[in-house]
């Protein structure tokens, strides 16, 4: 049986956190999101991906929730991150701007985005944005930062939706990028030949650039440069991914979703 036919509404927040090398910590604020003010777990909501990178000292949780109870969940982690982790001694590549770095809220199953926007308040709400990163094999932050500045849809010959900024990583260089998703008819109609990929949200169709077209385009400024790509990671869940994972894991009631996940997927 579907969400929609339980009647439930679902959204999704990205939760980024200045902490990934220590696990505890990282596990007790997704734990937080999952508690109601009774101190029980509450069952429409679930946590459903812990992504934690050690370079970065930066973890992206996934937590997804019927939407009235989204803000509260949202809040309670976010309380939990700021007690926990001092960022006075906080170390890592990527820019942060607290221990809470950002907390957007995305429609799912039978909500719009003016009513996650509602719920979010001044946090932000926006249709679903992907986190899609690739891997060049060279350790020059300056090329790597060419071929992010290529890609980006700011662009004239970039990929509509996609910023995207170039970081060492693990001895080599990483092209992080941040995949929006658009309305744009057009598009959609394109998404057979893997350009881009398309979903519904109460009726508005959106798509985004997909993984594989995004990481064909890496290789192939990369290999003009005469470097070769050694992976791809994509940080959570495709919006189709995530809602019907979300969908599976409320309905369940399975809370800690992202255990049997086995903590990162990608």
């Amino acid at each position: 049986m579907s969400s929609s036919r339980l009647g439930l509404r679902l959204a999704a927040c990205l939760l980024n956190i200045s902490e990934a090398r220590r696990k505890h910590i990282v596990e007790n604020i997704a734990k937080a999101a999952l508690l109601g003010k009774n101190g029980k777990k509450h069952p429409e909501v679930s946590v459903l991906n812990i992504f934690s990178d050690q370079d970065y000292n930066r973890s992206v949780i996934t937590i997804a929730a019927s939407v009235d109870e989204l803000g509260n969940s949202v809040l309670a982690a976010c309380l939990e991150a700021f007690q926990s982790i001092d960022m006075e001694v906080q170390k890592g590549i990527h820019p942060c701007l607290g221990a809470v770095d950002l907390i957007p809220i995305y429609p799912l199953t039978d909500v719009g985005v003016e009513e996650c926007g509602a719920v979010a308040r001044s946090i932000g709400a926006s249709p679903y944005v992907m986190n899609c990163n690739v891997t060049i094999d060279s350790q020059d932050l300056a090329l790597g930062k060419e071929i992010a500045s290529a890609i980006r849809g700011s662009n004239a010959n970039g990929l509509k939706g996609v910023q995207a900024m170039a970081f060492p990583h693990e001895g080599k260089i990483e092209i992080a990028c941040n995949v929006e998703s658009f309305e744009d008819q057009e598009a959609a109609k394109t998404s057979e030949d893997s350009r881009y990929m398309a979903y519904s949200v109460l009726g508005e169709q959106f798509s985004y650039v997909s993984p594989h077209h995004l990481e064909a385009q890496v290789k192939k400024l990369a290999g003009d440069r005469g470097i070769g790509t050694v992976g791809r990671a994509l940080i959570g869940f495709t919006p189709q991914e995530c809602k019907n994972c979300a969908e599976y894991a409320i309905r369940e009631s399975i809370g800690e979703f992202w255990k049997i996940r086995g903590g990162v997927f990608m």
